[in-house]
């Protein structure tokens, strides 16, 4: 099994466009894939999260969720406010394990590198684990700033990162988003890999999972992402 984790500079940059993009760029290359949601926030029970999102765009339905807490906050704040137990750090890999029959298992995080799952980050669970982290960051002013915070957090704890995607790029990009896709490899040393266009999100299954494979960069060997 090879693992991918997908986190963001932030929240709202587009993790799950960018988790189902990857899946749907796998299963065109005839991989199998899996993919896990440690904690969803901001869901009722019942109510279709982002596992879903992922199912709709792509036909995946080997997913997990772990655990799901009602208020759209950082995991370990709704899950001490709904009075449910911190996620941990070895059930949280005992469930990504579980998905080891898949060619390639995807892990979307919430919010940032750095947002609490439960007892631990993102970024703990990928040292753990030994496994790669693709960045995906804004298109617009404040994305130098963020994703070069987050890159350099994964350098200084030995993780790897697979690379940056832009979560949501402009159908009309104005100054800012053209420079920054300049710049982002140049100041955080990552290769850019893709970006996917705004509202992609919305598209039917056949047009998303035609078009994803294109988003990423011309060329670019995804296997190579993880050593598949």
């Amino acid at each position: 099994m090879s693992v991918l984790f997908v986190t963001g500079t932030s929240t709202e940059v587009g993790k799950t466009v960018v988790t189902a993009a990857l899946a749907a760029a796998a299963l065109a290359a005839d991989r199998s894939v899996a993919v896990c949601k440690p904690a969803q926030t901001g869901m009722a029970p019942g109510e279709p999260g982002d596992l879903a999102d992922v199912e709709r765009l792509t036909g995946v339905t080997r997913t997990v969720e772990i655990a799901r807490y009602p208020d759209p906050l950082a995991p370990d704040t709704a899950a001490q406010r709904c009075g449910q137990p911190l996620l941990t750090l070895s059930e949280t890999a005992a469930a990504i394990d579980s998905l080891a029959d898949a060619d390639l298992t995807l892990v979307e995080g919430a919010g940032g590198l750095l947002v609490r799952l439960g007892e631990f980050t993102l970024l703990e669970l990928a040292q753990k684990l030994d496994d790669p982290v693709l960045v995906v960051a804004a298109a617009g002013l404040g994305t130098l700033n963020h994703s070069e915070l987050t890159t350099r957090a994964l350098s200084s704890a030995g993780v790897r990162c697979a690379g940056l995607v832009i979560g949501s790029w402009p159908d009309s990009p104005g100054l800012a988003e053209v420079c920054n896709r300049t710049d982002l490899p140049r100041v955080t040393g990552v290769e850019l890999v893709g970006a996917v266009p705004a509202g992609a999100g919305a598209w039917d299954r056949e047009r998303f999972a035609a078009a994803a494979p294109g988003w990423f960069t011309p060329g670019l060997d995804f296997a190579g992402l993880v050593g598949l």
